[in-house]
């Protein structure tokens, strides 16, 4: 539907609207409704199980720390395959129903995975993961720089 100009351009060129109707402001109103949708988050939205990270850099590593409350090593994995590192778990649901009723469930459980592209050259062997206090630091120790070797031209006499 095109939206219809608010200044007449026709002969009389009044400013007042004779095709205005009270459905016009409603539908403009639904339509605003709608693109504002995605820009907030819903009050009711349950929180999703993906960690939120951090990634900073230095001259000689890489660092990626996540936040995990609530999960321990064991419920943790961090692998590395073709440049790609991928930090994957799982948080399970721990409940007892005696005689409970629940009212609000806020909290997420189930299975996430995060993959970060690495630069070329990464030695995989010598990434470092450690977690402490529910926080997971994995530490990625970037290549030597390539160096520049000049190869003599000979002639082909």
């Amino acid at each position: 539907m095109d939206p219809k100009p608010l200044v007449s351009t026709g002969r009389g060129r009044d400013l007042a609207r004779r095709d205005w109707s009270p459905f016009d402001t409603l539908q403009r109103e639904i339509d605003r409704l709608f693109a504002e949708f995605g820009r907030y988050p819903p009050i009711f939205r349950t929180p999703e199980l993906t960690p939120t990270i951090d990634v900073t850099e230095t001259d000689k590593e890489i660092e990626i720390t996540a936040e995990l409350p609530g999960l321990e090593e064991k419920d943790v994995e961090v692998n590395v395959a073709n440049n790609v590192l991928t930090i994957r778990g799982e948080k399970k649901a721990e409940k007892e129903d005696k005689g409970r009723s629940y009212h609000v469930v806020e909290r997420s459980y189930g299975a996430f995975a995060r993959t970060f592209e690495l630069p070329g050259g990464i030695d995989a062997g010598a990434i470092k993961a450690a977690m402490a206090k529910g926080v997971l630091k994995v530490t990625v120790p970037k290549p030597a720089p390539a160096v520049t070797k000049k190869v003599e031209i000979k002639s082909a006499a």
